[in-house]
């Protein structure tokens, strides 16, 4: 596989394309993409500048199959790498089987009209996609993605056996807004205000959204409250983990974001059911998102540091008993936007998703159906991450973590 196209032109897929670009070797020819193909023309015309590499930009609508498919037999492509919304996961799936190309997403898919992330839908694309000879990786992003990739290296390297595992994500950046989130809007508010839910001795465990939190010390960011979400990861790690006990995704969020979200759902701004207004139907969390700050123009006022990794506790490989280890990486937001001109949150995802495509694009990794993260080999991903610019560190802990 040697020609890319990548559908989406949001920070993540900035990202993406950049770091694509300046991989050459690996990527020689890439296409980008979207519904605005101003936005496309924008990165490329950044790429070219950063790197000297040429980028062709195109427009589609990503919910139009028959569009996708002429667009991925007009330019020859090989991988398909999804970097759009969550809910136009299937139609590009569905494009990928028939114009023959593999297929690669950082989120798995959420329908448009329910809070629901899961990954059953695509799951149900394995037979399809194994008849054609086609290779679909899912979640190729940090999280879910990386944190996938963390637990199974801990696992081959470190732990016979996980017992417990808690996913820790932290943005400790200060962009300035008021409020601001700092991935695509409707996205970001549909996860924060769904109900929270882990796995736990194999059932799923719910709670009231945003009600379950812990203080976490994160290094090179500080003392942040981390609240308990539902992450699609939890999933997929409890599916290939069977012996796992507990799973649990937390995510830290200032009081500010917790005030003005509060707001918000009380007002009605963060619902998905459409309204009229002034004769038109419109979804209050669509309008919410085109006022709200773009993700992709933090990157200039963003200051500080992410902080992503995963604690996991269980019988050590070495047969010397239980043991808990915690990986982790840590993203600086102005190195970030000094590489890419993008923040961390958006670099923190591209750069996996150049690694997953870089994967798939050198045969590292191959097969024919739906794939997870955790069904591939780490060590070579582990070693494109210290590579790429998200540098890892594990450390052992004196026991678990008391949440």
């Amino acid at each position: 596989m040697s020609t890319v196209l990548v559908i989406g032109a949001g920070g993540v897929s900035s990202v993406c394309v950049h770091k694509m670009a300046m991989n050459s070797g690996i990527f020689p020819e890439i296409h980008l993409a979207s519904r605005t193909k101003s936005k496309c023309d924008a990165i490329a015309e950044s790429v070219k500048t950063r790197t000297g590499q040429s980028v062709a930009t195109y427009e589609i609508d990503a919910e139009e199959v028959p569009a996708m498919v002429n667009l991925i037999k007009k330019v020859g492509a090989n991988l398909v790498v999804n970097l759009a919304l969550p809910y136009q996961d299937l139609p590009i799936m569905d494009a990928c089987l028939e114009a023959g190309a593999h297929y690669l997403d950082t989120a798995n898919y959420e329908p448009k009209d329910e809070a629901k992330f899961e990954y059953h839908w695509q799951w149900a694309y394995h037979d399809r996609f194994k008849e054609a000879g086609l290779m679909a990786l899912l979640g190729s992003g940090f999280d879910p993605g990386v944190t996938s990739v963390f637990t199974m290296w801990l696992k081959k390297h470190k732990l016979k056996t996980i017992r417990t595992l808690d996913i820790l994500d932290c943005n400790g950046g200060d962009h300035g807004q008021a409020f601001a989130t700092n991935f695509n809007p409707e996205i970001n508010i549909r996860e924060v205000t769904a109900p929270a839910r882990h796995w736990e001795n194999g059932a799923w465990v719910e709670t009231p959204a945003m009600q379950v939190s812990t203080p976490f010390d994160f290094e090179k960011v500080g003392t942040r409250q981390a609240y308990l979400m539902y992450h699609e990861e939890l999933e997929s790690l409890s599916k290939f983990n069977p012996e796992m006990e507990r799973a649990r995704f937390w995510m830290t969020f200032g009081d500010e974001y917790i005030k003005h979200l509060t707001v918000l759902q009380n007002v009605g701004m963060t619902g998905i059911d459409p309204i009229t207004y002034q004769g038109k139907k419109i979804i209050p969390l669509q309008f919410l998102a085109a006022v709200l700050p773009k993700p992709e123009s933090l990157g200039e006022t963003t200051k500080g540091n992410t902080n992503i990794g995963c604690i996991a506790t269980g019988e050590a490989l070495d047969g010397s008993g239980e043991k808990t280890f915690y990986i982790n990486n840590i993203c600086s937001h102005e190195a970030a936007y000094e590489e890419t001109g993008n923040q961390a949150v958006s670099y923190t995802t591209g750069v996996p998703a150049m690694i997953g495509s870089a994967m798939m694009v050198t045969g590292e990794w191959s097969g024919e159906g739906v794939f997870n993260m955790e069904e591939m080999d780490p060590d070579p991903f582990m070693e494109m991450l210290n590579a790429h610019g998200l540098p890892w560190q594990v450390a052992e802990l004196d026991g678990p973590v008391d949440f």
